[in-house]
């Protein structure tokens, strides 16, 4: 079984958590772009996918995060992006652009991202900022 969808808009990564003192007592919170990104990244799976996987299915991730071309690059730059000769090297890190769009999808495409057993993240630039995301379960059916 395999599944890819789409999360539209510029890659983003999962952000520290945050806390806050009340008293005796220390909160910790999700910063709100945080969590408004996994939203978005568990609604974009809903609506493109909706399958869970088994409880006990051995998972591969493939993630593809293309950021936009900056608007002051030259010609002979943009073209070396487009053609992936030029890949971003900035922020967000892969493993935060990862970590977000796996910890999103516990509970919604599978039970718990500890089923995933190898797992890729690549970054590019494009003309449509998005990330792509494509799980298959491997080993078997379940």
């Amino acid at each position: 079984m395999t599944t890819e969808f789409v999360i539209p808009g510029e890659p983003y990564g999962k952000g520290r958590p945050r806390f806050s003192n009340a008293g005796a007592y220390t909160r910790t919170y999700t910063p709100a772009k945080t969590a408004n990104y996994e939203n978005l990244v568990k609604l974009s799976f809903m609506e493109q996918c909706g399958v869970r996987f088994p409880e006990d299915a051995m998972l591969d991730v493939r993630i593809f995060a293309y950021y936009a071309i900056p608007k002051s690059v030259s010609k002979k730059k943009r073209q070396a992006m487009l053609e992936r000769k030029i890949r971003p090297t900035k922020k967000p890190d892969y493993d935060n652009i990862g970590k977000i769009v796996c910890d999103s999808l516990n509970q919604v495409a599978y039970k718990d991202d500890s089923q995933i057993v190898d797992a890729m993240v690549r970054k590019f630039y494009d003309e449509a900022p998005r990330v792509v995301v494509k799980i298959s379960q491997i080993g078997g059916e379940g």
